[in-house]
């Protein structure tokens, strides 16, 4: 069965991991762009700009979920008995 799977295929939450990873980092350079302004002494964006800065939490979930998938699709394989992951089937 090992020898089916390849090395660079994505398990189960590989695509959650990584889309929360940018969505954080969208939220992360929204923060920053709408937080300079404040230290800078210029006119503060529009209240639904920090609105953007919320990305940075919902990235985090979306990877905490792709992470949790991950683990529960490895311990359903090591349960079966098989190296193989979930995704694959």
């Amino acid at each position: 069965m090992r020898d089916e799977t390849q090395t660079n295929s994505a398990g189960p939450g590989d695509r959650l991991i990584t889309a929360g990873a940018i969505v954080f980092f969208i939220g992360v350079v929204a923060t920053v762009v709408t937080v300079a302004p404040l230290f800078l002494g210029a006119k503060p964006f529009p209240t639904f700009m920090y609105g953007l800065s919320m990305l940075m939490a919902v990235g985090f979930v979306l990877a905490g979920a792709g992470l949790l998938r991950s683990i529960g699709a490895g311990r359903r394989a090591a349960r079966s008995g098989t190296e193989e992951t979930a995704g694959s089937r």
